[in-house]
């Protein structure tokens, strides 16, 4: 199926309200398709979601996600997902194709569409791709930051505003869903053991990530740093004449944008690249110039340079840009302590590359472990921390790699999830924190078990932090 043929009477099953259900029953109603929505829940909300559909024509099935409705002609599901739900199972056995919401909105691209620049990756996702569209805008470009970043990839392809390209964040669930996606260029930033609960596995999570180079036409940009990366491209089937190109927080090789002596430079998109490279920013123009967000700018630096983009329109682009909240955030120096807002970091790979931008470290850490272990992480940071503390269901996991790898570092573990939990952290922060010091929140877990997410995790401790200023530290 795509837009070319007839959608008239189709029967189309969407499984997940939310986000991204609603608005492809809507478009797939509008075209004509008979469109079954089913979802796991029956709260208040859904039946809410449901009476809205309903009203527009549209059939919603609460409280069963697992069977497949007789006569589907095809299934569309939303990331969340898990590919062992047995309506999937159903569909395979019935020889019904599965799509994801990306690949309803690649399907759906009308004659002359605009190219993607594609962005996957463990953690840097949406850093790297709000980078990336503010230089593509400083370069003059009609684009917009899309897919996994809160604006609707449908809504880019089927509005009525023209885009000369996008800039796509692409989460591993998406791109499990997504078969038939060819972006003009993309790239994987980094791989690191995440959502395994629903890949299954560290090879099964690696090739949907992987599948974000199928297809590409100009350029395959993976991280030196991370051979896995690398792999990746290798077994990649690209049209003729595709690239690899390599980011580096060293000095570039061929092929390779890098560093050197704190500019930003390119030695893939020049024309002697044996002997010339491009500079195109300093370090100080990303902001902050943390080695994981410089790492994120030279990734965003090559997909532009990929589309032909100019190296003035890269520093302009990246000098404008703002990170969003939560990710490395400045949040007040009190008594000489800077504290530090990195609640995104929500993982251990995350979190490894936060504590390597600073020391000395008073680590605020804890949460949801979703299967993690810590050992690694702590054995690597263990002589830059000058203390820690726990919170969080998982945080005995943190206090015994702490006590393996790093049993000279003082431990303050708070057994308690109320909402005062977080102000109590930051008051223990910094009594154990010295001047010159950066108390960190990194959690290197998820934030369910005590916060609606990571966002507002991040806000308490801004919240708690700007109380300690108000009030001086104890």
């Amino acid at each position: 199926m795509s837009e070319q043929l007839d959608w008239q009477g189709k029967h189309v099953t969407v499984a997940g309200l939310g986000v991204s259900g609603i608005p492809a029953a809507r478009v797939l109603h509008g075209r004509g398709a008979v469109v079954t929505v089913v979802n796991d829940g029956d709260d208040e909300r859904s039946r809410a979601q449901a009476a809205e559909l309903e009203a527009e024509g549209i059939t919603v099935r609460l409280g069963d996600g697992a069977t497949l409705p007789s006569g589907t002609e095809l299934l569309v599901t939303t990331p969340g997902w898990r590919p062992d739900k047995p309506i999937f199972a159903a569909a395979a056995e019935a020889g019904v194709e599965v799509w994801g919401d990306v690949e309803l909105a690649w399907r759906l691209r009308g004659p002359g569409a605009a190219p993607w620049l594609a962005v996957t990756g463990t953690n840097g996702k949406t850093t790297t791709t709000r980078m990336l569209a503010s230089i593509l805008e400083a370069a003059g470009l009609r684009t917009a930051a899309v897919g996994n970043i809160g604006v609707s990839l449908l809504d880019a392809v089927l509005g009525e505003e023209e885009y000369d390209v996008l800039a796509v964040e692409l989460s591993s669930y998406q791109l499990h869903w997504a078969p038939s996606v060819r972006a003009h260029s993309a790239v994987v930033l980094n791989l690191a053991p995440d959502h395994l609960d629903w890949h299954g596995s560290m090879e099964a999570y690696a090739a949907d990530k992987g599948r974000i180079y199928e297809g590409n036409q100009v350029a395959c940009v993976y991280n030196t740093a991370d051979k896995a990366t690398e792999d990746l491209v290798r077994e990649a089937d690209v049209e003729e004449g595709c690239r690899a190109i390599g980011f580096t927080l060293g000095t570039p090789g061929l092929s390779e944008l890098g560093v050197v002596e704190g500019i930003l430079v390119d030695r893939a998109f020049v024309e002697n690249r044996q002997k010339q490279a491009q500079e195109l920013a300093e370090v100080s123009d990303v902001r902050p110039p943390a080695p994981h967000n410089i790492a994120n700018a030279l990734a965003a630096a090559a997909l532009a340079r990929a589309f032909g983009v100019e190296a003035r329109a890269v520093r302009e682009g990246l000098r404008a840009f703002r990170p969003d909240p939560h990710r490395i955030e400045l949040v007040e120096e009190v008594g000489g302590v800077t504290y530090v807002d990195d609640s995104k970091a929500t993982n251990t790979h995350a979190a490894e590359a936060s504590l390597a931008a600073y020391d000395p470290i008073v680590w605020i850490a804890g949460g949801l472990a979703k299967g993690a272990t810590f050992d690694e992480l702590v054995q690597k940071s263990a002589k830059r921390l000058r203390g820690a503390v726990l919170m969080g269901a998982d945080r005995a996991l943190i206090r015994e790699a702490l006590a393996r790898h790093a049993p000279e570092v003082p431990v303050v573990d708070l057994d308690r999830t109320d909402t005062g939990a977080m102000s109590e952290a930051v008051r223990e922060a910094a009594r154990l924190a010295r001047p010159g010091d950066t108390v960190l929140l990194a959690p290197a877990c998820a934030s369910m078990d005590m916060f609606t997410n990571y966002n507002k995790r991040g806000e308490a401790f801004a919240d708690a932090v700007r109380a300690l200023a108000a009030t001086g530290p104890a």
